[in-house]
């Protein structure tokens, strides 16, 4: 990690204040946060006070942010110094920070070093027109459009040593830009352009089916929207003409109704009670009948079944003692 240090004193102002439409938002900033967590705003409020102050973050305003929100102004100074998007030395109009990660290294990156060298200076220094500067950084997260650079707050992509150097002369000059791509491609596609999807008949729907398809689709749907139309149209007669005879007095086709049949008609259903309601003896309640049935066939079956004589001893059994 690299050592950031504040500016030397010569460059630091000798205080600062938030503008009246920054105050007017840090204080919605704050707002945001339950009383004694003010101090979560620290972050936002660090950002709105480099954006005043040109794109960099000076002593006082650290302590004014630490003033604002309760907190002592080494705790402020800690976040300015750790996170590498606050700028603790004065910068250009227009900074740029060259991703010099390996994508855009093996892509180029170290012959835009030698471009911002040879215009701008050494790294951390502003021109003397006070429109450029440069910082080498850690990957911005564009590697498919390599080398690029954040000018600011856009992004600028597929740099060349002479588009790039042609994109920084027009930076200086106040000429207009064209954040993205810088070699014609649009995003993130291949060069020279799409590889895929080239054949027409392949997202035309040309190649559905057999035949004229569209056609086909076509009478399809004008066919279901007819005959929903002619249901449509049956019914708002049918409706019509029962309205109008209700309306008349008269009964028509649909107003006749069949009487329910009788009662006798249908074949009524067995009551509990009913000596045809089927039960299983486990839940029938014993009654004399039932004891008189019961003995009865016990009698019957006794009449039937003949006597059984004694068997004869054998000689091989043995007496009984």
């Amino acid at each position: 990690m690299s050592v950031r240090r504040l500016a030397p004193d010569h460059v630091q102002p000798a205080s600062f204040a938030f503008d009246a439409a920054n105050e007017n938002w840090a204080d919605q900033q704050i707002a945001k946060y339950p009383e004694g967590r003010q101090a979560s705003a620290v972050i936002p409020l660090l950002w709105k006070a480099q954006e005043q102050h040109h794109g960099w973050v000076p002593r006082a305003a650290i302590e004014e942010v630490a003033r604002k929100l309760g907190m002592a102004p080494m705790r402020v100074m800690e976040i300015a110094t750790f996170y590498t998007m606050f700028n603790l030395q004065p910068v250009g109009q227009h900074y740029v920070q060259l991703c010099g990660t390996t994508p855009c290294a093996l892509r180029g990156a170290e012959a835009l070093k030698k471009v911002c060298e040879d215009v701008i200076g050494p790294q951390s220094t502003v021109t003397a027109d006070g429109k450029l500067s440069w910082l080498e950084v850690e990957c911005l997260g564009a590697c498919c459009n390599a080398p690029m650079a954040q000018i600011n707050f856009d992004y600028y992509e597929d740099l060349t040593p002479a588009n790039f150097k042609a994109l920084l002369e027009d930076l200086r000059h106040g000429r207009p830009t064209k954040p993205g791509p810088q070699n014609g491609r649009t995003g993130s596609e291949p060069l020279g352009g799409g590889e895929t999807l080239k054949d027409p008949g392949l997202y035309d729907g040309s190649m559905i089916g057999a035949g004229d398809w569209q056609k086909r689709v076509t009478e399809q749907r004008k066919a279901a929207a007819e005959a929903a139309a002619a249901k449509a149209a049956a019914e708002a007669e049918a409706k019509k003409a029962a309205a109008d005879a209700a309306a008349t007095g008269t009964a028509g086709p649909t107003d006749i109704k069949e009487a329910p049949a009788p009662a006798a008609a249908s074949p009524g259903r067995p009551k509990p009670s009913d000596p045809a309601q089927p039960s299983g003896r486990a839940q029938d309640t014993p009654s004399a009948a039932s004891d008189t049935i019961k003995d009865t066939s016990a009698k019957d079956i006794s009449a039937k079944t003949p006597a059984r004589r004694p068997r004869a001893a054998k000689p091989t059994d043995k007496p009984v003692k």
